[in-house]
């Protein structure tokens, strides 16, 4: 499943000029330049600063002007990659003299080529949709934007590609480096030319604490205030007085979850009860004795970057713009005074799990504790990130547990959210060296952590950063191994069968897998690791490349490892039209491949759209030893993640995700498909496995059940089960479904838990880690991929058609006398049967000859007869073995003579 990557967190630069705590009144020139405008226009941007990119985007508009039409697009412009949605910046109303501002973390522009596209439009794109598919350098038509003003910088690069008539690129003022920024001179001029722009100082000049470098033919960094190219200027500095009169931190908070003062300069006062100016925050939070409103927080967070020194227990004055930077408010300081140091922290608030998220802001920037034993879910920001999930439990995917669209499945998603909270790592930079543990060491590969662990007493600063409540840690928290890794599943049979997401194994290094020869080994070990221990008799492979070779070459790599020709390769050449396909490797040794392969595509039914899913294997084995068949179908169905309006198929509305008509529709493709036996070895003995990209109450799945499969992973799993982890909650993507024919020779199902619930930092992929990051790394079976493998043992053995053997003795079987008194008779019953398991009833216990005679039952085995003349008594019995065979067999008591040639007659 493809999934959003997050930009770094860093905290940026408010609007501020100079040092100045205060904005300058615009000057009546400007305010009336703005007032011109025909419409807004990009007028400042800063993406590549020196050290921790300073990073912004400033609107010049009308005063009052309505900008929540607007927005800016950033554009990826290096080869080969063209016109994908990068940053999508939105702006909210702008200030007295027309400027509107968005301050952005450190490297959410591109430091290369990239694009900035003021547009408007009844909708915008998401970060990652492209808006020129066709790479022709102009954006699609279907993108339905208009383009009011646009500014690119070119690094250089060959074949880069910018968008918009204004491209700043190396020496496009005469020097030999592409900007980092730059600023319209005069504020709003626009025609359409490079001449419009002068580059801003790479060295920070203008941002409060830098004193930069400017030079002839620079521009001060300004975001929102007036673009110049001289130094100086603005009102005088303010100075921070600890004898100064405060307001409380809690009415620059409010209420709500924006300030009621944004924009406004103020002086606070509190203790720091977190110090984060190393590692990206370039800030701290301070904390002050509180306004006696609980629904105001005591605490904010201060951006100071570059400025004086603070620690955890100092009381600090600020003076400072209030801003809201993505969500959080903070004031930026423009001067600081430390009045104390050693001071008492305050008691960390106790919060407690589950909380609505709304009621999380009136703890916004304070010390807080989550006091109680939460279990870790989501870790796939981990390594690049820091965070991880938290909550009182696992957490299920709606729609792995209710229908999609039901209530029950509506107070399911809404519980998740009040019942989850992130625990961060107190940095803003990607990928930090050491990452950190939970408890607070730095991460090793003795020291790591698994979904489904727990972790007590995580304390630290609660703020929120990227649509995320998170703690900011200031401690190590309690951790405890509560999931420990484990072993192979037991599934029992004679014949294993598995499921594995490969993760892109490519072997052209030139695809969606390993970049470099390094990562292409490591990815290697990692999947022949898993797919040794477990020595299944056949696999189907999903998400390889789609080159021909491939499947080969990974059985080969597997073979160096358990033993030559152990395992052979389905040779299927080239499968559809995808970079990746499904394969399917096997072991001669233990089965034989009756026919030739099949595949399901558009041609075979236009329901199953290749073009989005990637087509069905389907193949039938033999088993070496028996010679009963199974046939494996692979698959590998459309994402959630990308849309399918193209061919009218919106986003689901009840939680199924993108494409669910197109899943839909090729898994009744599938189904009837099947029953016409596309093998030519029989209908009814296929086992469905794959990624299918539904949970098991979707749509997809119910399709599939509904036409007599059944769901191996939740008949031997249970409602729970799960092979994939987003956002922290469980369900499986990944399936194995039997015909009816098989699901009786099923004896097991199982999900091998290696890779869903280990972080990411220990996968092999090195593209984003630090060295010492990159050395986290073994070539075992944990993190091999991001789906876990799914195992089916199925008991491939000929049909049991012999009956059991049954004896049955009478003791005594002949009464002499006939007393007619009662006597009492034992049957002694014994049964056997090859199979082991036999059960034996009591069919008939009959009087006969005799109108005397008579029958009393003590027991299944032990019974009273009546000793009369002529009379006569039987016992039938039936054993059956667990094949249903059955044998009957039938012992008579005589009484007196009878039977005895020739005196009975």
């Amino acid at each position: 499943m493809p999934r959003s990557v997050r930009r770094s967190t860093v905290a940026v630069v408010a609007a501020t000029v100079l040092g100045a705590g205060v904005l300058a009144a615009a000057p009546p020139a400007l305010a009336a330049e703005a007032a011109l405008l025909e419409h807004p226009v990009i007028n400042e941007f800063s993406a590549s600063t020196a050290g921790t990119d300073v990073e912004y985007v400033e609107v010049l508009a009308a005063p009052g002007a309505d900008l929540s039409g607007y927005r800016v697009l950033e554009l990826e412009g290096d080869a080969p990659v063209f016109g994908v949605v990068d940053e999508v910046i939105s702006f909210g109303a702008p200030d007295a003299d027309g400027r509107a501002l968005a301050s952005l973390p450190a490297n959410a522009l591109e430091n290369g080529t990239v694009s900035l596209l003021l547009v408007t439009g009844e909708s915008f794109p998401a970060p990652g949709a492209d808006l020129d598919a066709d790479d022709d350098g102009v954006i699609d038509a279907s993108a339905g934007l208009t383009i009011v003003d646009s500014v690119a910088v070119h690094d250089g690069g060959a074949g880069d590609r910018t968008y918009g008539p204004v491209t700043l690129g190396v020496s496009y003022d005469g020097q030999p480096f592409a900007p980092g920024g730059a600023s319209r001179i005069p504020d709003g001029v626009d025609t359409d030319a490079t001449g419009d722009w002068v580059r801003n100082d790479f060295d920070l000049a203008g941002i409060p604490g830098q004193t930069g470098t400017l030079a002839d033919g620079e521009a001060l960094n300004t975001p929102g205030a007036e673009n110049t190219t001289e130094a100086g200027g603005g009102p005088d500095p303010v100075e921070a007085d600890c004898e100064a009169s405060v307001v409380s931190i809690g009415s620059v908070q409010g209420t709500g979850d924006v300030s009621p003062v944004v924009g406004a300069t103020v002086e606070i006062e509190g203790v720091v009860v977190g110090d984060f100016q190393d590692g990206g925050f370039d800030g701290y939070y301070l904390q002050d004795a509180g306004d006696g409103d609980p629904a105001t927080s005591d605490g904010v967070f201060v951006y100071a970057p570059g400025g004086a020194a603070v620690t955890s227990g100092d009381v600090v004055h600020v003076v400072g713009t209030v801003g809201e930077y993505f969500g959080l408010t903070q004031v930026t300081a423009s001067a600081v005074a430390v009045c104390e140091t050693g001071a008492a922290l305050p008691e960390a608030t106790a919060l407690e799990l589950p909380l609505d998220p709304a009621a999380r802001e009136a703890y916004e920037g304070m010390l807080v504790t989550l006091p109680q034993t939460l279990t870790i879910g989501e870790t796939f920001e981990y390594g690049r990130y820091g965070q991880v999930s938290l909550s009182t439990g696992r957490l299920d995917q709606p729609t792995a547990v209710a229908v999609p669209g039901s209530p029950e499945a509506v107070a399911i998603a809404e519980a998740n959210l009040r019942d989850q909270i992130v625990l961060d790592d107190a940095r803003g930079r990607e990928n930090p060296d050491p990452a950190i543990h939970p408890n607070g060491e730095p991460f090793t590969l003795e020291n790591t952590f698994r979904s489904g662990d727990r972790v007590t007493g995580a304390t630290g600063v609660l703020d929120y950063r990227f649509d995320t409540w998170a703690v900011q840690p200031t401690q190590g928290a309690e951790f405890e191994v509560a999931n420990p890794r484990p072993t192979v599943p037991e599934v029992g049979g004679d014949l294993r069968v598995a499921s594995f997401n490969v993760l892109n194994y490519f072997t052209s290094l030139d695809g969606r897998g390993a970049d470099t020869p390094e990562e292409f080994e490591r990815q290697q070990a990692k999947i022949v690791a898993a797919l040794a221990e477990i020595d299944a008799d056949v696999v189907g492979l999903i998400e390889i490349e789609n080159n021909g070779t491939a499947v080969q070459a990974l059985a080969d790599a597997l073979n160096a490892i358990v033993g030559a020709g152990t395992y052979a390769a389905i040779e299927t050449g080239v499968l559809g039209t995808d970079e990746i396909t499904t394969a399917l490797i096997y072991k001669p040794a233990a089965v034989t491949p009756q026919g030739a392969f099949a595949s399901l595509d558009t041609a075979d039914d236009p329901r199953f759209l290749d073009d989005f899913n990637r087509p069905a294997l389907a193949q039938t084995f033999a088993s070496v030893v028996t010679g009963e068949t199974v046939t494996v179908v692979v698959n590998h169905l459309k994402s959630k993640g990308s849309g399918c309006e193209a061919v009218g198929d919106p986003t689901d509305p009840n939680g199924q995700g993108n494409c669910n008509g197109v899943r839909t529709q090729a898994a009744a493709a599938m189904a009837d498909w099947l029953a016409g036996d596309p093998t030519g070895q029989g209908a009814g003995r296929e086992l469905i496995i794959g990624d299918l990209n539904a949970y098991d109450y979707e749509d997809p799945i119910a399709t599939l059940t509904a036409a007599g499969y059944t769901d191996l992973v939740k008949q031997f799993q249970g409602e729970h089960a799960y092979s994939y982890i987003f956002d922290g909650w469980l369900g499986y993507l990944d399936h194995a479904l039997a015909g009816t024919a098989l699901a009786p020779s099923v004896t097991g199902a199982a999900v091998w838990h290696i890779n869903a619930d280990e972080p990411s930092l220990i996968d092999y992929d090195m593209t984003f880690k630090q060295p010492a990051q990159d050395a986290l790394f073994a070539p075992d079976a944990y993190r091999s991929s991001d789906h876990d493998p799914v195992i089916v043992g199925i008991a491939l053995t000929p049909p049991d058609t012999t009956a059991p053997e049954l004896d049955v003795d009478a003791h005594p079987n002949r009464i002499l006398i006939p007393t007619g008194g009662w006597r009492t008779v034992k049957l002694d019953v014994d049964a056997s049967d090859d199979s082991g398991e036999v059960t034996v009833e009591l069919v008939s216990a009959e009087a006969h000859g005799s109108s005397r005679a008579d029958i009393q039952q003590l027991s299944d085995t032990r019974f009273k007869v009546r000793a009369v003349l002529r009379g006569y008594y039987t016992f039938e019995y039936r054993a059956t073995d667990a094949s249903g065979n059955t044998t009957t067999a039938t012992e008579t008591v005589n009484i007196g003579l009878r039977g005895l040639w020739p005196f009975d007659r």
